[in-house]
């Protein structure tokens, strides 16, 4: 149990989170995160707007990849339309545009391309790092307990509730992320994540949780090697764009190792990539994205 909600009813209202409703043709309506505060998390925004364009595909086509450019950061609160464009329906391939806008106001773009399965060449030049299990190391939601209870005081009840607000997907870390860690390192982060208790028998839930988790982490990465982080107020930025390529079918109750680097920032910018794998070591999906991050400038 995640504090004091039931895991399973946490699990429900986050699949309920990201189920769009169908408010006409080619339109739906995300709902907000009940109890959210400050910006939308930006794999929540991916998700929907994947869960809209899947509602939209037929002849079992699956997604295979997404492209999306956040254009400005979404509120708790208000819901988030999602407008479709069907702009492509092959035999093998179909392809959609979605429009995130909230209170008429674009916030994101998308693009997802699907596929009808069938078999093809295959090779796999990407190992599965030789990292701990998920058994093996400590629940996410442990080190935040001890982050707050170390800083006492020194965060405000907003702050606390915040950092720890009940999560439906649980993180357990191969070491210290960006937001525990001061000191600078090497960039590169791994970590396992699953829901805290089953979910329905859809692909397409699991491919939009997945989306939803591919936000995880990613932009942290390259804040490693400066020592900063954003949850210490040292840096500013955003999610600029993300691409995600599912290569297979995966749970996403069962545990995934989340292996993320960042070959280069600069210019204000931060570039990571990402690389999902099952317990079996079968890498599942990849993942890129370039975010902002700058250096946040002292008061006087």
């Amino acid at each position: 149990m995640t504090d004091s909600i039931p895991d399973e009813k946490l699990v429900a209202g986050f699949v309920k989170l990201l189920t769009v409703d169908k408010a006409s043709e080619d339109q739906f309506v995300g709902r907000p995160q009940k109890g959210g505060m400050g910006r939308m998390f930006g794999g929540q925004v991916i998700a929907q707007a994947l869960q809209a364009a899947q509602a939209t595909v037929a002849d079992g086509k699956a997604a295979h990849s997404l492209h999306a450019y956040f254009l400005r950061g979404g509120e708790e609160g208000p819901p988030v339309d999602y407008s479709i464009a069907r702009d492509f329906d092959g035999r093998s391939f179909s392809n959609r545009r979605v429009v995130a806008s909230q209170e008429g106001r674009p916030i994101l773009n998308l693009t997802a391309s699907f596929q009808t399965p069938e078999d093809g060449l295959e090779h796999v030049e990407a190992p599965m790092p030789e990292v701990p299990g998920p058994e093996e190391l400590v629940p996410d939601m442990d080190l935040r307990r001890k982050m707050v209870e170390k800083a006492g005081d020194r965060i405000s009840e907003a702050q606390r509730a915040a950092v720890m607000r009940p999560r439906p997907v649980e993180l357990r870390s191969v070491g210290p992320l960006h937001w525990s860690n001061s000191q600078p390192s090497e960039p590169r982060a791994h970590s396992w994540f699953r829901t805290v208790a089953p979910l329905p028998d859809d692909s397409a839930i699991h491919r939009a949780i997945i989306a939803y988790a591919s936000d995880f982490t990613l932009l942290g990465t390259s804040a490693l090697p400066h020592g900063l982080s954003w949850m210490r107020g040292d840096l500013v930025g955003a999610s600029l764009d993300h691409a995600l390529w599912f290569h297979r079918e995966a749970r996403a109750d069962e545990w995934l190792l989340y292996a993320t680097d960042s070959p280069w920032s600069g210019a204000g910018r931060g570039f990571n990539r990402g690389q999902i794998f099952n317990q079996n070591g079968e890498l599942v999906a990849s993942v890129a994205q370039e975010g902002m991050m700058r250096k946040r400038r002292q008061s006087k």
